[in-house]
């Protein structure tokens, strides 16, 4: 699918109900981790920004985060973080593009809101926003927060040899953890999930990956 193709088929499908849940559980750890006493009224929202552009095949931004981080650092997630007072989702997301990435939000066109995603761990709702810019942006990490950026190539993440799923201990009990390979780097939990739904959305199913 050309970075053409991908923009049109993403405004008709995020114009119609989500898959939600059905896609998302597809790249989910298993067992999921449980939630964290006092349920999910304690959830305060995020929003993170999936951020496509053509070069000239489309390709997708990831972050690595710094190692210093409380939350989730090394990881591979997509620039985002807390909504602040007063925004809207959107807002938000875009404006922790332009912290973390550099991405100015006026080159940004939003095509729509994924489902959003329950982190467990962070006590965080994630709201993916999906957007595209017509060219490559300019990139720039932010120090304290971004180790790397990554530029995806769509067609890697759909790309049955990027799949792999392996075996974690953690707190005494063991996990099942699907990942994609991509730019070096293994994609899992929220950030993997949050991909397997907008891979969905362009006619990926997860049987494609075994």
């Amino acid at each position: 699918m050309t970075f053409a193709d991908i923009e049109a088929e993403l405004r008709r499908a995020l114009a119609r109900p989500l898959p939600g849940l059905d896609a998302q559980r597809a790249l989910a750890p298993r067992p999921r981790a449980p939630f964290p006493a006092g349920g999910l009224h304690r959830h305060r929202d995020a929003a993170a920004l999936l951020l496509l552009f053509p070069a000239p095949d489309a390709h997708l931004v990831l972050t690595v985060r710094t190692q210093s981080l409380a939350r989730h650092g090394g990881q591979v997630s997509l620039p985002g973080g807390a909504v602040d007072a007063g925004e809207t989702i959107r807002q938000a997301a875009l404006r922790e593009a332009h912290e973390e990435i550099g991405v100015d939000p006026a080159t940004v066109t939003v095509l729509g809101e994924l489902t959003p995603l329950d982190i467990n761990v962070s006590r965080f709702l994630l709201h993916p926003i999906v957007g595209t810019t017509p060219a490559r942006p300019p990139l720039r990490p932010a120090e304290a927060e971004v180790a790397k950026i990554l530029e995806v190539p769509v067609a890697d993440l759909r790309d049955p040899a990027r799949f792999h799923q392996e075996t974690r201990r953690r707190g005494g009990a063991e996990f099942l953890i699907p990942y994609f390979h991509a730019a070096g780097e293994q994609v899992w939990g929220a950030t993997a999930m949050v991909l397997a739904e907008f891979l969905w959305l362009l006619g990926w199913r997860p049987e494609q990956m075994s």
